[in-house]
């Protein structure tokens, strides 16, 4: 089935409350997919945010992120009341999300809400921490932690701590027990809320597309608890870490900082770690996405304490075999290869053995007619086509922040005169295109200029920020975007 897909993170929605959450206008945003014909939702990791606000860099790949837990959903379970949140401010400009107020404010909230928080008159809390206790405690008693040592690192604690030495964690399990809970708490409501919004959006045939990074933040319960996984030393520092090389966009590369997998370890173990994250990825979402997927065929290692990524080398990754035995455990598995990047005959091999279908996004193609990102020359249906990602400009700022060559190909490819023609055009041209699912960023759909980015990679500060209003998803867009979806079959 051809199907048209919107992408726009939970942290986008519409609020009163600052930064998008799970309740009524998500709900409604649902609605406003249904009638826009739309079959696909495709969201970014629902992971917590840590340090520069990035969904990509948590504090855990398991745990759902406490900002869009909805207030009033709490009031009407009776943990809250109005009084307890609607007087804060909660933002500083209507447009953007301010996270220092949300940091500041948020867990306050929520804490009110733990404190009215009975287990006895919810029965699936014990059903809950019991059937996700493999990383629930650990992250619960991470983020104590982290809480009572004013947000510092792991490795900023005290050594013993730090180092993860049993007396010592088991001396502060019964210390912080009142704190774990909160923590505990707020995974159970997160549960609750996504559970009821997923299942609303899948009764409407809306299908929700979530994304997982392939890499764990270095400031993660997963770095502080199971060192194993990482390419670590005897004194927990990183060997090497993540990036990408040097090329004509970035001249001294991408440092992202991530640790790097013992994949030999993961291999002994059958990658028993891997095949439960996307296990749980799977039920939280109907579609997975996988971040920078030719890291498992082959990663690129910077060595630790370098201040840019001009020098590394490329290691071999685990390649097709841990997705063969990810099926073998799970079952064919409804997966998108985010195949972007430095693309070698290895990495195609991998994506022709694996079958899942990868991405070719508009905005890369208009060099030449060659361009493999232009829709005439996909070689099959088995990719997802976006205008742009959450990586790239808006679609206007594309057209601001493209070379003039560029610009005048485009209008020649698709067909217009003027320059503010181009993004409905592209957008066009990606849903007409013979890919299975068409992406477009609801910020094109709402003709959104530069400032409505969503991130620009390797910076710090000023992304993750756009947010929508309530006013922009009128009945006129939907019908614009049904009858685009009709034309092309969507």
């Amino acid at each position: 089935m051809r199907k048209g897909c919107i992408l726009m993170h939970i942290s986008s929605l519409p609020s009163e409350y600052g930064i998008g959450k799970m309740g009524k206008n998500a709900f409604a945003f649902v609605d406003f997919l249904k009638k826009s014909g739309i079959k696909c939702w495709q969201i970014l990791p629902l992971s917590p945010t840590s340090y520069g606000d990035s969904p990509y860099q948590s504090f855990s790949v398991n745990a759902g992120n406490p900002y869009f837990i909805d207030f009033e959903i709490l009031e009407g379970d009776g943990l809250l009341e109005k009084s307890d949140y609607d007087k804060i401010v909660w933002e500083s400009t209507a447009d953007k999300v301010d996270y220092s107020l949300i940091y500041e404010h948020c867990f306050d909230v929520l804490k009110i809400a733990y404190n009215n928080f009975r287990p006895s008159r919810f029965p699936d809390y014990k059903k809950f921490c019991d059937e996700n206790k493999s990383w629930l405690n650990e992250y619960a008693l991470f983020m104590a932690l982290k809480f009572k040592n004013d947000g510092k690192a792991w490795y900023e604690w005290e050594p013993e701590l730090a180092m993860h030495k049993k007396k010592a964690v088991d001396a502060v399990k019964k210390e912080l027990k009142k704190e774990t809970g909160f923590f505990k708490f707020m995974q159970f409501e997160f549960a609750r809320q996504w559970s009821a919004l997923k299942s609303y959006a899948n009764e409407k045939g809306i299908e929700i597309i979530g994304d997982i990074p392939i890499y764990c933040a270095l400031d993660s319960v997963e770095a502080w608890a199971t060192p194993k996984l990482f390419q670590f030393d005897k004194n927990k520092k990183p060997v090497a870490v993540a990036g990408c090389p040097p090329d004509e966009f970035s001249p001294t590369g991408q440092l992202w900082g991530n640790p790097l997998y013992n994949w030999s370890y993961h291999k002994k173990t059958d990658f028993e770690w891997w095949v439960s994250r996307i296990k749980r990825a799977s039920e939280l979402y109907d579609i997975v996405r996988i971040d920078h997927f030719r890291g498992f065929e082959s990663y690129y290692a910077i060595p630790y304490g370098n201040e840019d990524a001009t020098v590394g080398e490329w290691e071999k990754g685990p390649d097709y075999e841990l997705f063969r035995v990810a099926e073998e455990k799970l079952g064919r598995l409804n997966i998108i290869a985010e195949d972007l990047g430095f693309i070698t005959p290895e990495v195609r091999s991998l994506l022709d053995k694996s079958g899942y279908p990868g991405m070719k996004v508009l905005q890369f193609g208009f060099s030449d007619g060659e361009n493999e990102h232009l829709p005439h020359n996909f070689a099959s249906t088995n990719y997802y086509a976006y205008t742009g990602t959450h990586d790239n400009e808006t679609l206007r700022g594309w057209i601001e922040a493209s070379s003039p060559a560029s610009v005048k190909f485009a209008k020649k490819y698709l067909g217009v005169k003027k320059k503010s023609e181009i993004p409905m055009a592209m957008i066009r041209s990606a849903w007409g295109s013979v890919a299975q699912t068409a992406v477009a960023q609801m910020q094109d759909f709402l003709d959104s200029g530069k400032e409505a980015r969503m991130n620009t990679p390797s910076t710090l500060g000023k992304n993750w920020q756009f947010r929508t209003k309530k006013e922009d998803f009128t009945p006129e867009l939907a019908k614009k975007i049904r009858k685009l979806n009709k034309m092309y079959n969507r």
